[in-house]
């Protein structure tokens, strides 16, 4: 069954945030990146994901994820993914009636803090939490073009 992913991206200003849950390390890398389709390996806890998104349309696009063997997603990382890898560690944290994932990225993007949020739709009234600073709901903003283009180098070259 096809599922649609509507999210809103923010920058996060302060730390305060990181008391409200625990962080879990995330690996991920990209096998295409190129045309409409994106393919994402991603790694957290002991279990492996493959997701394929489709072309962002607004701050909605499809997307198809489904578990795979661990040993299946390293080997995938260190083989068929481009360079860099991203890296981050990921804090769900619940906010009125939703889920915000903040990612505190590491290596190449070191510095970067982004706030997500899924909604229902993209008329979805939201309140922010005071850890929100402005949206960034922008492809820019995307673990795939965090891959090609990391945060180090926005001031030179992005």
């Amino acid at each position: 069954m096809m599922s649609k992913e509507i999210e809103r991206k923010y920058l996060v200003k302060g730390n305060q945030w990181k008391n409200l849950a625990e962080g879990v390390v995330y690996r991920q890398g990209y096998i295409a990146t190129v045309g409409k389709p994106t393919v994402r390996v991603r790694v957290f806890g002991n279990q492996g994901y493959l997701t394929i998104k489709g072309e962002s349309i607004g701050i909605v696009r499809s997307e198809f994820e489904y578990p795979i063997p661990l040993e299946d997603a390293e080997e995938m990382l260190k083989t068929l993914c481009d360079r860099p890898l991203i890296e981050k560690i990921r804090y769900k944290i619940p906010y009125g009636n939703l889920l915000w994932e903040v990612d505190e990225f590491l290596g190449e993007n070191a510095g970067l803090i982004i706030a997500e949020v899924e909604l229902a739709s993209e008329d979805q009234k939201i309140t922010l939490p005071e850890w929100i600073d402005k949206q960034v709901s922008d492809p820019k903003y995307f673990n795939s073009n965090l891959a090609k283009h990391p945060y180090n180098q926005w001031l030179d070259k992005y």
